[in-house]
């Protein structure tokens, strides 16, 4: 399960840091992660990923967004910097865990959480 935190209503230009926390007993291994988001009334987008090879960002977040996870307390968050209005969305957090048991690899998301910017 993947529960995210940080959101909220921002003004224009302001900074806030989505947090992605990995709760699971099994305490899995995050092999990937990415957020998403959804503005109203258009597809789900995704906006970064990070991996052992690297990470990636959309253009139009490229130098805002920063992702970045912690393995010592299975976190996964994202930075956003100099907000804009056109980043109001819901963004979803996105993760790859592997179990050491006989489920492997699977992907789970978070609920979502709402990030409103104003001008």
């Amino acid at each position: 399960q993947l529960l995210e935190s940080g959101g909220g209503l921002v003004q224009a230009g302001g900074s806030l840091r989505l947090s992605c926390a990995v709760v699971d007993r099994a305490m899995p291994d995050i092999v990937a992660m990415g957020w998403y988001r959804q503005a109203p009334g258009s597809q789900r987008e995704l906006v970064a990923t990070t991996a052992e090879s690297g990470s990636t960002y959309v253009v139009s977040v490229k130098g805002r967004f920063t992702i970045s996870r912690d393995n010592t307390k299975n976190m996964i968050y994202l930075k956003i910097s100099d907000l804009k209005p056109e980043d109001t969305a819901v963004y979803y957090c996105n993760a790859g865990l592997h179990y050491a048991d006989e489920r492997g690899t699977v992907t789970v998301w978070g609920q979502g959480i709402l990030v409103t910017v104003s001008s």
